[in-house]
């Protein structure tokens, strides 16, 4: 993972956390191995409330994460590195004027139609909604405070309103999100052709990896259990004037032409089964949820 940085007050704590030389000791132990608190502090010489305290200003600003593990002395926090590199973007005078654009955000709970088969299930930030792999659940009334949701075959559709005025001319729609697979339990290594479609229109099929679970999320609550789904890849998918792309990639021919940008309220579906070679779920994640804290993003550019 790569943390991007700037010269702003939000990178502050990154800035903070790697002014001592305790924590770039730390830093370079964990890059080699996951440490305990205690053996950290012993590594320092240093006692283990100070070293917790130099913990947790590396965990605030996201380069390391722990975990609470049993070991031999019962109970401890265990610490692993979650950065590989931090690319830091100096202002830059010659840089592209910023564009117009129109933003919403919109949680994975607030879904107006679906469709599910087992496994499925869906959670608040502070509990799980009925009980796993009954769709039913995504009928009850607290599922538009879902934070994560996940099901073997089937879809679940968002509508949202479009704020767009007459004036202004689309150029870009861009929608972010967090998602990967769904197996049982979880699977590094569970392939998924996982569909979208904006305003009833296919806007293409990305195969997702796996349902990752090797580490905890790192928002994912810490009651949430460790064995089943953790954490996300992003995906962002843009449909341009020139097609649609995800991270970059060709996607398929469809435009911003194309997909009714116009329509006062828009409609995205995210379903997997309809098409596609390998049927393997999806799990959405929303904020407290997984390693970017967003709900689904979309964002229209104009002029």
């Amino acid at each position: 993972m790569r943390l991007d940085l700037d010269l702003t007050e939000q990178s502050l704590p990154m800035y903070e956390a790697l002014a001592s030389r305790i924590r770039l000791n730390v830093l370079r132990l964990l890059a080699e191995q996951a440490m305990n608190i205690r053996e950290l502090a012993d590594s320092q010489q240093v006692s283990s409330a100070i070293m917790t305290k130099h913990v947790q200003k590396l965990e605030k600003a996201g380069l390391i994460q722990t975990e609470q593990v049993r070991g031999k002395a019962g109970i401890q926090k265990l610490c692993r590195l979650s950065v590989k590199d931090v690319h830091i973007a100096f202002p830059d005078s010659k840089a592209a004027p910023v564009r117009s654009f129109h933003e919403s955000h919109v949680s994975v709970g607030h879904f107006t139609d679906f469709y599910v088969e087992p496994t499925c299930g869906l959670a608040t930030e502070e509990a799980i909604i009925g009980e796993f792999d009954e769709p039913r659940y995504f009928l009850d009334p607290m599922r538009v405070h879902a934070k994560i949701l996940w099901f073997y075959k089937g879809f679940v559709e968002y509508k949202l309103s479009n704020f767009m005025h007459a004036g202004e001319q689309p150029k870009e729609l861009e929608i972010s999100m967090e998602l990967s697979s769904e197996a049982p339990f979880t699977n590094n290594n569970w392939p998924s052709d996982i569909s979208f479609q904006f305003n009833d229109v296919g806007v293409g099929q990305w195969r997702s990896p796996g349902d990752f679970g090797d580490h905890p999320g790192k928002y994912t609550p810490s009651w949430w259990p460790r064995v089943i789904n953790q954490y996300g890849l992003l995906k962002i998918i843009r449909i341009t004037e020139a097609g649609t792309f995800i991270d970059g990639k060709y996607l398929s021919d469809v435009t911003i032409a194309d997909v009714a940008i116009r329509n006062k309220v828009w409609t995205f579906k995210v379903s997997v089964g309809e098409e596609g070679e390998q049927v393997g779920g999806v799990t959405l994640f929303g904020s407290s949820f997984g390693n970017y804290n967003q709900d689904m993003v979309f964002r229209l550019y104009y002029e």
